[in-house]
């Protein structure tokens, strides 16, 4: 008997800190990307902070793999982050009882078919067992649309764009013979690049990531005639 009232009497004490440990609970489900290649999607997070305390819950780390094409931000209201190059400064605060439902993700599905899984693991600043996780999944598939049709070629447009590190051009020359390429020039006109289309292959590769940030302009010539002109923006 007096057994039972120890534990009685320990459960009635433990009740309340119980009850104040209560966690932020993610209410969305997992969050899906999915879609072509050059795409970008966003989506909305919803938590919900059980407590009647006020919460501050740190981004510990992303845990793993995002593709090396790929790219997330993790957004709160107009603020963005890359939780690669930004983890320290990712942090949410939440009122006491708060539905917050201005926390969402963007995912740029990059240049190549790829699937894969990330969570983006959050702590309490002032108690890291409290914690909760985002669950993602992403799948990229597909091809660019051909965007241009030429007697001699199509070619689709470039992306992603606005690009950062690699942008892409898919192309397939109809015409083996024709002597195709593609030139960049910024946005007062200089020259920047120049790519000879090898009809071997079907897609060119363009390196950015050297570029200052800004628009700039890619011309395809076949045989040496400028057959369409279209916009490129680089952005770090």
């Amino acid at each position: 008997m007096k057994s039972f009232l120890l534990i009685s009497t320990w459960l009635m004490l433990l009740l309340p800190a119980l009850a104040g440990a209560q966690q932020v609970r993610v209410l969305s489900e997992v969050v899906d990307f999915s879609g072509d290649i050059g795409s970008s999607q966003r989506k909305t997070i919803i938590l919900h902070n059980e407590s009647n305390q006020q919460k501050t819950y740190l981004l510990k780390n992303v845990r793993g793999g995002i593709g090396s094409s790929q790219k997330v931000k993790v957004c709160f209201g107009d603020q963005c982050f890359d939780p690669k190059k930004e983890l320290a400064k990712v942090s949410i605060k939440l009122a006491p009882g708060e539905i917050y439902t201005d926390f969402y993700m963007e995912f740029e599905m990059g240049i190549a078919e790829t699937k894969g899984t990330f969570d983006l693991y959050f702590v309490n600043a002032d108690n890291l067992r409290e914690n909760f996780v985002v669950e993602a999944r992403y799948s990229v598939s597909g091809t660019a649309k051909v965007e241009f049709s030429h007697k001699d070629i199509k070619l689709s447009d470039v992306y992603p764009n606005p690009s950062s590190r690699i942008a892409q051009l898919d192309y397939e020359l109809v015409n083996p013979k024709a002597k195709a390429k593609i030139t960049i020039n910024s946005f007062i006109g200089n020259p920047i690049a120049e790519y000879e289309l090898d009809p071997e292959r079907n897609s060119l590769l363009i390196n950015v990531s050297d570029f200052q940030p800004g628009v700039y302009f890619y011309t395809l010539f076949v045989d040496n005639k400028n057959v369409v002109t279209k916009k490129l923006q680089v952005k770090k």
